[in-house]
């Protein structure tokens, strides 16, 4: 049931619960050790009454049986009790105004008797049913003589201990709860800041909320991470918007180029004009090309969307990046026939998927053989996991290679060229996937070199 309540109340209900806990704790001991405090002190009187008897020690005990004690014994509280070892035993006579009760003989006082103990304390119940504490001693030949007196003033004074007690533990279980919920209450109060900035997100959908955070303590903590999530899911929206944005740039230009070419197509067969047959060719092939084109940026666009793999959850199938290498040359070969591909590849396998790997590396290459220059010479290279990819052209200028591999970015010269900049992107998502790392560096001697590099795998 304690689920239901509020955080709260329940850190105020554990903290009156464990204040009950220590304090019934402590009540309880001291209640045992004031009961054993006062047993002692009882025991202590008894010893001291008990000895030394009055007069004779032989005349007292055969008289004691027989007449009262002398007036200085006679005190109400004490009741004296001659016992054998066989178990047989006498009680001092009292008053007719105070008569005595007799004390039942317990096995451990005809042990005394018979000279087994020397002395011992008990306690037992008179006839009458009194609880009593007994102190039976040594007396003579199988005799000894007990001491008993009522535990009555004990027990009450023990009694109203307990009670007083009881009355200090409400007080303190009381009080805890009271200070258990004024604590809770400023404990929480970082949390109810940080449910309240939680909850204006969630109605607002504004991520620029932050929230002031000071110490180095779990809510401090856990204010530095709600901080981290809004700047996270901000940079995301962003980076959507700018998706968005970009994407919606990419696709106006072949679509307009599309709808143009199309209007003259169906305006030259409305108005009965015919178009030359070489200019309706062109048209037809420049049509084919955008749709190309704009199959290509869609599905760029669908792998981009594609969720990113979390660290901990790398890909469980393994591939042969040479394969994919090999494949991704024969392809670029055929787009550009006319350009020189060297190839050098050893064995090397990786966690992926090996159609992904084989698009990034084709994406290397057209990016090279697009940049190459006049030579239109690429050299690959795959050693102990790195592949390399050169190109012999003008190079990357050092002040783009921070932004090659984000999305839709293009460099200077290369606007005019065809292509939606998101090659590269591709090849980064794909690289990063995969547990590797990409980069692109100025060659020297001129051109451009790729570097990727992947962890490999039993093949």
């Amino acid at each position: 049931m304690h689920r239901h309540l509020p955080l709260r109340a329940r850190l105020a209900l554990l903290t009156a619960l464990a204040v009950a806990l220590a304090v019934a704790g402590v009540a309880a001991a001291c209640w045992v050790l004031t009961r054993n405090q006062l047993r002692e002190q009882l025991d202590r009187s008894l010893a001291t009454t008990a000895g030394p008897l009055p007069g004779q020690r032989g005349s007292f005990i055969t008289e004691i049986c027989n007449r009262p004690a002398p007036p200085e014994f006679q005190r109400g509280l004490l009741t004296y009790q001659v016992i054998k070892a066989d178990g047989s035993s006498c009680t001092q006579p009292g008053s007719k105004a105070d008569p005595v009760s007799p004390v039942p003989v317990a096995k451990v006082d005809t042990e005394v008797a018979a000279g087994q103990f020397d002395r011992v304390f008990h306690d037992a119940t008179t006839e009458d049913g009194k609880r009593v504490r007994v102190y039976t001693r040594h007396a003579g030949p199988d005799t000894a003589v007990s001491i008993s007196r009522p535990l009555t003033e004990i027990e009450d004074s023990l009694d109203s201990l307990a009670v007083r007690l009881t009355i200090v533990c409400a007080i303190g279980i009381l009080g805890a709860a009271t200070v258990g919920l004024l604590v809770a209450r400023a404990a929480l109060k970082p949390v109810d800041r940080l449910t309240d900035a939680a909850e204006h997100v969630a109605r607002t959908e504004d991520l620029d909320t932050m929230i002031a955070v000071a110490g180095k303590d779990e809510i401090a903590r856990l204010g530095r991470s709600f901080n981290a999530m809004t700047a996270s899911l901000k940079a995301s929206r962003l980076r959507q918007q700018r998706l968005i944005a970009d994407a919606g740039h990419e696709l106006r230009t072949p679509l307009t180029s599309l709808r143009t070419n199309t209007d003259l197509l169906l305006r030259s067969e409305q108005t009965g004009r015919a178009l030359p047959a070489e200019d309706k060719e062109r048209l037809l092939r420049n049509v084919k090309a955008q749709l190309v084109e704009l199959s290509d940026l869609v599905g760029d666009l669908l792998l981009l969307a594609r969720p990113e793999q979390a660290p901990s959850a790398p890909p469980t199938t393994s591939a042969a990046l040479h394969t994919a290498v090999e494949r991704a040359v024969e392809r670029a070969a055929l787009r550009a026939p006319d350009a020189r591909i060297e190839v050098d590849v050893t064995p090397w396998y990786v966690r992926g998927e090996a159609a992904a790997l084989e698009r990034a590396v084709v994406n290397l290459l057209d990016n090279a053989l697009k940049f190459g220059g006049a030579e239109g010479l690429v050299e690959v290279r795959l050693r102990d996991g790195e592949l390399t990819v050169r190109d012999h052209g003008p190079g990357v200028a050092p002040d783009d290679v921070p932004y090659v591999f984000e999305r839709f970015w293009r460099a200077a010269a290369a606007r005019g060229l065809p292509g939606s900049g998101l090659g590269l992107a591709i090849v980064a998502r794909t690289v990063a996937d995969a547990g590797g790392a990409v980069a692109l560096e100025v060659a020297s001697g001129g051109g451009t070199v790729a570097r990727v590099r992947l962890p490999g795998v039993a093949g």
